[in-house]
C-alpha cells in the first residue's frame, strides 16, 4: 500500500465520520441508525486498511463486515422512501446477513459466493436505482441522485473484490488494489454529496 493509498483512505474515513456527525436531517430513527451503522463500518474499514494494508482483505471477516455497508444503506433508503416494504426488507437484511456470515465460515467457497451475490446484488440495486428514480420523478432534488451514483461505485468495487476472492478476477489483482482506495473515496464522496440533498 502506497502513501497515496493511505491518504485516499484517510480522506474516505474523514468523509464517513463527517456523515456520521451531521446525520441526515429529518430521517426516521431506524433509517438514521441504518445510515450511521453503514458509515461507521466504512470508517472502521478504512482505518483498518490504513493500519494493516491490503492483506486484511484475505480475512473471511472482511466479507462479513463489508456486507453491513450495502445492507444498512439500502435498509435506510427503504425505511425512508418505501415504507410499505419496511418489514419485508428488514427481514431480508437480517436473514441475508446471517446467511453470508454462516456460509463464509462453514460452507464450501462456491456456496458462500453464491450466497453473497444475491444479498449484495439486491442491496446494491436498491442503492443505485432508488435515489436516481426518485430524483428523476421529482420526488427528491436532483442532487439526491448522487447517492445512486455512490451505489453504482460500491457495486463495481464489490464485484471486483467478489470475483477476485472467487479466483476469477475481472482485472488483475494489482489493478484492483490500485483502484480500490480511489473507488472507496469517490463512493463515499458521492454518498455524502447525495445525502446533503435528502
Amino acid at each position: 500500500m502506497t502513501i497515496l493509498d493511505r491518504i485516499l483512505l484517510l480522506i474516505t474515513g474523514l468523509l464517513a465520520a463527517y456523515q456520521i456527525v451531521v446525520g441526515i436531517e429529518g430521517s426516521a430513527a431506524m433509517a438514521l441508525w441504518a445510515y450511521t451503522i453503514a458509515f461507521g463500518v466504512l470508517l472502521v474499514a478504512g482505518l483498518l486498511l490504513i493500519i494493516q494494508g491490503f492483506g486484511i482483505l484475505d480475512s473471511p471477516w472482511v466479507v462479513v463486515v463489508s456486507t453491513i455497508i450495502p445492507l444498512s444503506l439500502s435498509l435506510g433508503l427503504v425505511w425512508e422512501y418505501l415504507p410499505a416494504w419496511r418489514t419485508i426488507y428488514l427481514i431480508f437484511v437480517i436473514v441475508g446477513f446471517l446467511a453470508v456470515a454462516i456460509t463464509r465460515f462453514v460452507a464450501p467457497k462456491k456456496v458462500a459466493t453464491f450466497t453473497l451475490m444475491p444479498v449484495h446484488g439486491i442491496a446494491g440495486l436498491l442503492i443505485f436505482f432508488l435515489p436516481i428514480v426518485m430524483s428523476l420523478r421529482g420526488a427528491m432534488p436532483g442532487g439526491f441522485a448522487w447517492v445512486g451514483i455512490g451505489g453504482g461505485l460500491i457495486g463495481v468495487g464489490g464485484l471486483l473484490l467478489a470475483f477476485l476472492k472467487a479466483g476469477k478476477p475481472i482485472l488483475p489483482q494489482k489493478v484492483i488494489l490500485t483502484v480500490l482506495p480511489g473507488l472507496l473515496l469517490l463512493m463515499t464522496a458521492a454518498f455524502v454529496a447525495g445525502f446533503a440533498f435528502a
